[in-house]
């Protein structure tokens, strides 16, 4: 019988040594190839705040202006008793203030103001806003856009008052419609008026309704 030949401790070294250049060398190739292609690292944008009982929330990239208006709804629906009225015009500040300021936005499909939208609206108000306000919007995913974009500088509320609104199959006998006018920091021919009609939805005022 031939005697089993045993590799030597040098020549298993060697072969691990090897193993790991090999590997060293794909992984140096695999982001070498990665950056030659253009691979960049995907613009994350993060949650800094919240106000729990109502479910909104506050993104990191949001403007001085707007963390302001947040903050302010922040202590206006903490208070022992809301201020509705206020918490009216808050909620008109910051859906404007979020939905025409596309310069901090990803994509067209970042729609700003969402989260104080009507629930059983929000699908079609996000359609109609890709459609036409944010048609024309570059992808900004890498951070490297050069589109010149409207920022806004501030929403002044002109009127606030309450009237009965019928929608779907409800009617709320206290809806707020409000006022405002829309200040950007250039002016690029953007909207500079609406008037929003908010409804009670459980403990919250949701917007049911925009016009300029």
């Amino acid at each position: 019988m031939k005697k089993k030949r045993k590799l030597s401790k040098k020549k298993i070294t060697r072969f691990i040594i090897l193993m790991i250049v090999i590997v060293a060398l794909c992984v140096g190739v695999f982001f070498a190839v990665k950056t030659f292609l253009g691979g960049k690292k995907e613009t994350e944008v993060k949650v800094v705040d919240n106000i729990e009982k109502y479910g909104y929330t506050l993104d990191e990239n949001e403007t001085k202006y707007y963390k302001s208006l947040f903050e302010d709804l922040k202590k206006t629906l903490n208070a022992d008793e809301v201020d509705e009225e206020k918490y009216a015009s808050l909620i008109t500040q910051l859906f404007l203030t979020d939905f025409f300021n596309l310069e901090n936005k990803i994509s067209k499909n970042d729609v700003g103001g969402i989260q104080f939208v009507y629930t059983d609206f929000q699908g079609d108000f996000q359609k109609y806003a890709k459609d036409h306000v944010y048609q024309y919007l570059e992808n900004d995913t890498y951070d490297d856009r050069k589109q010149e974009l409207p920022k806004v500088s501030a929403v002044d509320i002109v009127n606030v008052e309450q009237s009965s609104f019928e929608y779907l199959d409800q009617v709320d006998e206290e809806a707020y419609v409000v006022e405002a006018k829309i200040s950007y920091e250039e002016d690029m021919e953007y909207q500079t008026t609406a008037t929003l009609t908010l409804v009670h939805r459980e403990n919250k005022l949701e917007i049911a309704k925009m016009s300029k």
